[in-house]
This record gives C-alpha cells, structure tokens and sequence, in this order.
C-alpha cells in the first residue's frame, strides 16, 4: 500500500494534479496512506470522513432521493460522493469509498461489497469490488484498490 500512495504523490506531482478523498468504510485510511508520503501536501487536497448517509447528503451533496431509494452502498453514490468532494476541495481528482466492511450486512447489501467512485480527467468512474475476509482486510484492500484506481 506505501508503493501505491508513494505513485499517487510521485504521478499527481509530475501531472500537477491535486486529489481529494470523500471516505466512508475506510473511515480516513486512503487519506492516512497518501499523506503518510513525503511531499504529500504538492497533491493531496484534503478529504471528508463521510461515515453517516445523512453526511454524504449535506457536505457531499449526494442526491438525497438516490441514498434513500438505493442505500449508501451503491455506484452512483460512490460516484456523487467523489464528484462532491472534487467540488468541495477544488481538486483535479475526486476518490470515493462505500461499502459493506462488515460483521454483518447493511441495508441488505452483502459483507464485501465496496464501490470506489473517482471523478477527474478520466471521466467519472465507479468501480465494483467483492472483497472477502475480515473487516479489516476488507478496509486495506479497498484502499489498495483506490489508491491504484487515482491514476490507472
């Protein structure tokens, strides 16, 4: 995962790119991993720890309507949520994490189900992963699965 936000400091830099992170299952780790890189601060915006769906809403500005019809674990929420974050901080790049981290499931969506939503130069994207393992593997690959989606 350090080589992953190592390439993300390293290619955001070279690009003059800036990234932005709206977080919700990783609850701050894909933050915590870019800036753990030295120069960080040349790419790295900022982020928002959106854990509860009422947040994603009124800070994000996710389409109320869509999270009470379709849940917070959904593609297109994944993809407002990083669309609101590049808005909010003024960034090239907009990353987003949603997803089911588990015990157990939420609003009838399986353990393991994650979307990483990215808003920037490649258009916006939502990315479907069906993880397994425990809650905290399930965190760390889907920071690993983000931080490599930011310039893929």
């Amino acid at each position: 995962m350090a080589e992953l936000a190592r390439k993300v400091v390293l290619d955001g830099t070279a690009r003059g790119h800036t990234v932005a992170v709206a977080e919700s299952l990783t609850g701050g780790l894909v933050a915590a991993a870019i800036t753990s890189v030295p120069g960080a601060s040349a790419v790295f915006r900022g982020s928002v720890t959106a854990y509860a769906t009422e947040i994603k809403a009124s800070v994000l500005g996710v389409d109320a309507d869509l999270l009470a019809r379709a849940g917070a674990v959904d593609p297109e929420v994944a993809r407002q949520m990083a669309a609101g974050v590049r808005r909010l901080l003024g960034a090239t790049i907009g990353l987003a994490t949603t997803g089911v981290a588990g015990p157990t499931e939420q609003d009838g969506k399986p353990v393991g189900l994650v979307y990483i939503g990215y808003d920037g130069p490649a258009g916006p994207i939502a990315r479907e992963l069906r993880l397994e393992g425990d809650r905290e593997a399930i965190r760390a690959q889907t920071v690993a699965q983000a931080l490599a989606l930011v310039f893929s």
